[in-house]
């Protein structure tokens, strides 16, 4: 089965974006694209909001509108338009499940909007098993035209960014770009180390060829792969996310993996992944480790 490009749509600026973005997206991969907009009945004893069947009806519609733009644009493209009733998440996750991804709108600079207003947006990306994309309302396709690089984080071990490398180099692969993978560490204390770790620091030489190693071992089977890619490896000191958002205003995305955590107070994502979703200034693909 060929898996859609799967976008939620809510009439929000940003999702519109991100409706935008995927349909360039499924022409780039030779995938379907699929539309979803989650609705409930409203009431409002002020005005009147109407029956269910015509609150659906003005639902319908308004997604149908979207959709032309993009069929206009991508007339060969085929597309299909789902409004399913139920709660953002419920809609959200079930629609993923059979998606190569999600997309979704976002306000960038700030909280996510549209579908992931609070905790709803944290929720969507716990989960939702399948990588999440989030489009500002600003975004356009002349980053693309331009060339500029894919940009992935890469940490840990070869496996703790398997998923988020192998998203960025099939993104860089579909468009052509240049991928720059981007490593950044900095000093714990030496007793963090392992015995085994301290050993290859040292047979590395230091611990800044140690960690470019590790980016290099990690990128390996992928260059094997995807020889067509042109990748940097990038290897800076400093905090992973600072790193990373340093680099968004010349990237046409940003790829980086999330491990979620559940906790007393709710689920939560990586700290790396919470920064760049709020303060990129390009999409951002949230893959996840497990």
């Amino acid at each position: 089965m060929t898996r859609p490009i799967t976008a939620g749509v809510d009439g929000t600026e940003e999702s519109l974006a991100g409706l935008a973005w995927a349909a360039r997206e499924a022409v780039r991969r030779g995938r379907p694209l699929r539309v979803v907009h989650a609705w409930r009945f409203q009431t409002h004893e002020a005005v009147d909001a109407g029956d269910a069947a015509t609150q659906e009806r003005w639902v319908r519609d308004a997604v149908t509108e979207s959709v032309r733009r993009v069929t206009e644009r991508h007339p060969a493209l085929a597309v299909t338009t789902d409004v399913l009733e139920g709660d953002a998440v419920g809609v959200l996750t079930g629609a993923a499940a059979d998606a190569e991804m999600l997309v979704l709108g976002s306000r960038g600079h700030g909280r996510i909007v549209g579908f992931l207003v609070g905790s709803v947006g944290q929720q969507v990306i716990v989960e939702v098993r399948r990588p999440v994309v989030f489009v500002r309302a600003e975004d356009t396709p002349s980053g693309e035209v331009a060339g500029r690089e894919i940009v992935v984080g890469q940490q840990g071990d070869p496996e703790d960014s398997a998923a988020a490398l192998e998203f960025a180099f099939e993104a860089a692969a579909a468009r052509g770009a240049t991928l720059r993978a981007v490593r950044a560490w900095a000093l714990p204390p030496m007793f963090a180390y392992s015995p085994d770790t301290l050993r290859l620091m040292d047979e590395a030489g230091g611990l800044e060829p140690y960690e470019q190693k590790s980016l290099s071992d990690a990128l390996a089977p992928l260059r094997e792969r995807y020889p067509q890619v042109r990748v940097v490896e990038h290897v800076e000191m400093g905090s992973a996310g600072q790193v990373l958002l340093s680099m968004s205003g010349t990237a046409q995305l940003m790829v980086v993996g999330r491990r979620a955590r559940r906790s007393a107070v709710g689920a939560r994502i990586g700290s790396v992944a919470h920064g760049v979703l709020h303060h990129a200034d390009c999409p951002v693909a949230v893959v996840p480790h497990d």
